[in-house]
């Protein structure tokens, strides 16, 4: 059993903060450093193998001798606080990214991934003897690099598990057929990398796929078995496929929390291996849950970590403090790393910066901040962490309109973050007046006034469009049942509005002038709301104006033809938002004002929260 501080490791997450050449940057230096105090193993991102088998253009590399220098940076970095540093070596076969230039697509098949990518050639002998090889050597460098573990990438849909899956795995050669003969690569690829390295293995594993005909529990039971008699470490155990079932891959707050953690647990007790359980920890909860009730081996958290690089700490008591909450969202996560922008997260502002240092006010002022919404919470939080002194006005409850985030059906998980910033507000005994913010309470009583009073739904001019709801449909009061309803727009908004209205048997219709609809969703949550909608039957009406209201008929137009939708019973206007900050035009040139989040663009909460901070820091 490998010997670490603790039994915590880092998961392996993308962080897309290289160049285009593979090397350790600052950047990666310190995000690790930040992370490596209180674990007992860091696992940084997924390594490259070779230049032409790239998830993403930023990602870092071990494919020459070349990245051992910078590697060794990393790993001595890291060792600064008696935390092992685990190498994780993936081949990802035909999932290689399609969209960078001279990357190359092998497989056990010749067939794409359905749900898009290159299409790849199956591979022959000396195909697989090169892959073999690419891991051989790379293991050999993460050596010299001064990595303590090697992981390797076994699951996931990647290359050996695209072997090792019966649905993908379509050859008639000795590396097809059976299951003896569909795992005799990652074999080959352990026993390379086994005699060429004096490093402990771990093998990371999709305990299953989640897909008919995928691979499945069953069989990698089995296999871990076998993996045992090899002399693997450990099993680290997650779930799902990159090409068939991403929010599992990604464990999206989509998907059922702990499912991963029964698929260790049964491999556990059947091959009797030390298994790392890994896959939406992000509470001190979920953590005593598998301390107490699953004798958790090793436990694997990833955004967690991102989200809070003291998790750990706090966790063990050796930090004060809230935990800053994942929300199992990947909307700063994966949306960081897919945009180009490299890691960043909803919640934590702090992660990928590398503009300014965090310093106290070197003038302590007397600042007011408008509005209790998400930006004028983090600013405030921030602003007295500088050391300023600041009240918080906010006329209703503390939250703004995040408040409607969690009542949506598979994103209860955001309802952990309003309670976090509350909490904060409360310990660092910050004054909250609950009550508009007025122009007399501000001046000559404030040094400067931070203005995030957020943003109003855009009201539609159309004849007979009287009574109607916007988001404030997803209250508990104002949520009908068995009705038929119409939403009016169809972006992020809407369709979080329909996937609450359908549970309850309401018959939807959404139209939009355009036709993305669930424009600016984050890419899984959009892709599952769709698809909840379609099977329910949900109507969508594309490049549709709405003109006219008449009772329970609405005419509208759509493709310059007249169209009307019968029997109504309510109606949802979700087109968007406008900026709101009337009180920012009665202060101009009265006292210096900065404006935050919502009231000086819309966006979306990651933005909210990014800006304050920024803006925050400044002051």
């Amino acid at each position: 059993m490998i010997k670490l501080k603790n039994n915590f490791i880092f998961a392996p997450i993308k962080t897309g903060y290289s160049d285009k050449t593979g090397v350790i940057t600052e950047k990666h230096l310190k995000f690790y450093e930040a992370r490596s105090k209180f674990i007992g193993a860091i696992t940084p991102e997924p390594l490259y193998i070779e230049k032409g088998l790239r998830e993403i253009p930023t990602q870092i590399g071990i494919d020459n001798d070349e990245k051992i220098f910078g590697l060794k940076k990393l790993t001595d970095i890291i060792h600064k606080f008696d935390t092992k540093v685990i190498a994780h070596l993936n081949h990802p076969g035909r999932m290689a990214n399609p969209k960078i230039p001279g990357n190359y697509y092998y497989s056990s098949t010749d067939k794409a991934c359905e749900l898009g990518g290159a299409i790849p050639k199956r591979m022959n002998i000396d195909d697989i003897k090169q892959a073999v090889n690419l891991f051989k050597y790379s293991a050999i460098r993460a050596e010299e690099a001064g990595f303590d573990i090697i992981e390797l990438q076994f699951g996931h849909g990647y290359l050996i598990a695209q072997f090792i899956s019966s649905k993908v795995n379509d050859r008639t050669d000795e590396y097809g057929g059976s299951f003896e003969n569909r795992i005799k690569l990652a074999l080959e690829v352990l026993e390379a990398v086994k005699s060429a390295t004096n490093l402990p293995i771990i093998v990371r594993i999709s305990g299953d796929e989640m897909i008919p005909e995928g691979i499945n529990l069953d069989e990698m039971i089995m296999f871990s078995k076998i993996l045992k008699e090899k002399s693997v470490e450990a099993i680290h155990v997650s779930a799902g496929t990159v090409c068939s079932t991403p929010p599992w891959f990604f464990q999206h707050m989509f998907v059922q929390k702990g499912k991963t953690w029964e698929f260790a647990k049964e491999i556990k007790q059947a091959a009797n291996i030390p298994t790392i359980y890994v896959g939406q920890i992000n509470s001190k909860e979920d953590v005593k849950n598998l301390v107490d009730n699953y004798k958790a081996d090793y436990i694997a958290i990833g955004r967690a970590l991102v989200a809070d690089p003291e998790f750990i700490g706090k966790y063990l008591n050796v930090v004060e403090g809230n935990i800053r909450p994942c929300l199992a969202c990947v909307e700063g996560c994966l949306g960081g790393v897919k945009s180009g922008q490299g890691l960043r997260c909803l919640v934590n502002p702090k992660v990928g910066e590398d503009n300014g240092v965090f310093e106290i006010a070197g003038n302590s002022k007397n600042i007011a901040v408008i509005g209790g919404g998400l930006a004028g919470m983090e600013a405030t939080l921030t602003l007295n962490k500088r050391g300023h002194k600041v009240t918080l006005f906010e006329k209703n409850e503390l939250g703004g309109q995040f408040i409607l985030a969690p009542l949506t059906p598979h994103k209860r998980s955001m309802g952990r973050l309003i309670p976090f910033y509350v909490k904060e507000l409360h310990e660092k005994n910050i004054t909250i007046i609950h009550r508009e913010a007025t122009k007399k309470d501000i001046i000559n009583i404030y040094d400067e006034v931070v203005i995030a009073t957020g943003s109003k739904f855009t009201e539609l001019k159309i004849e007979g469009l009287n009574n109607f709801y916007w988001a404030d449909i997803l209250l508990k009061d104002n949520l009908p049942k068995n009705k038929k309803v119409l939403i009016i727009g169809g972006g992020l908004i809407g369709v979080d509005i329909a996937t609450a209205l359908i549970p309850l048997n309401n018959q939807v219709i959404i139209v939009k002038r355009t036709t993305d609809f669930g424009e600016n969703m984050e890419m899984i949550a959009k892709l599952l709301s769709l698809k909840m909608m379609k099977e329910k039957g949900t109507v969508f009406s594309d490049y549709t104006h709405i003109k006219k209201v008449d009772g329970k008929t609405v005419y509208a137009e759509k493709e310059g033809k007249v169209i009307q939708f019968n029997d109504i019973d309510i109606i949802v206007i979700s087109t968007g938002m406008k900026s709101y900050k009337p009180l920012a035009t009665e202060l101009k040139n009265s006292i210096p004002i900065h404006i935050i989040g919502d009231a000086k663009k819309v966006g979306n909460a990651q933005d909210a929260i990014k800006d304050a901070y920024e803006t925050a820091r400044e002051i």
